[in-house]
């Protein structure tokens, strides 16, 4: 199935994609897409992190949603999906809400790669900072809400981004904490529209956002 990859990338470097472990922290709008690109791209395990159940309103944004799964826990829907597309794969679900006290579940796997694609700040800020400890690749994608167009999306360093409540929040942890290093994210310098409660989403600016990061992920673990 994956000829068309071969034929770019060549026979070696699918087989060095098809050993690699990557972890994908988050399955919603963002998530969901990164998986379906990192599952499309050869990697031989994926590991797929959400406690959430598909809910109506996902309906609009998250790939793997549609009327007849909501209700049901969001990486038993997208296992389903995943082997559908590549019988092969190996596939981890970790049906938890990560934090700060349990994220080591992660890092026992040693991934070769992590897409953070959740919104919990806290979460956020202890997995860049052990990614960095540990050597980890990975790209954390900060807030995709309440905007809508998708060519202000792109890949960058958090140092320089702007316009975005989750980078903030970051860029001033980053420096609280003293922590070095480069930190990758998939970041929109589009301004947020503003909303009264609930964040608004549109289905292409997540779903650019998780393709992006499932990119940097790939073409990173072929550089090695």
């Amino acid at each position: 199935m994956f000829e068309r990859l071969e034929l770019l990338i060549g026979h070696e470097k699918l087989l060095k994609l098809n050993s690699k472990t990557v972890v994908v922290l988050g399955c919603g709008g963002v998530g969901s897409y990164a998986v379906e690109a990192i599952v499309r791209s050869g990697i031989g395990h994926i590991i797929i992190v959400d406690a959430d159940t598909i809910d109506i309103s996902n309906l609009n944004r998250q790939l793997m949603t549609n009327q007849s799964n909501i209700g049901l826990l969001k990486v038993d829907v997208l296992e389903t999906r995943i082997k559908s597309i590549n019988s092969s794969i190996k596939v981890t679900k970790i049906k938890e809400f990560i934090t700060p006290d349990n994220i080591n579940i992660l890092f026992d796997f040693k991934p070769d790669f992590i897409i953070d694609a959740i919104d919990y700040l806290k979460t956020k800020k202890a997995l860049i900072k052990e990614c960095l400890k540990t050597k980890t690749k990975f790209i954390s994608v900060t807030g995709m809400g309440n905007k809508k167009d998708a060519t202000k999306v792109r890949i960058t360093d958090l140092s320089k981004t702007s316009y975005d409540k989750i980078a903030k929040e970051l860029r001033i942890y980053i420096k609280n904490e003293k922590i070095g290093g480069k930190i990758p994210v998939v970041f929109s310098d589009e301004k947020p529209i503003e909303t009264k409660e609930t964040i608004a989403s549109i289905a292409f600016v997540p779903g650019v956002a998780g393709l992006l990061a499932a990119s940097y992920a790939i073409n990173k673990l072929l550089e090695v």
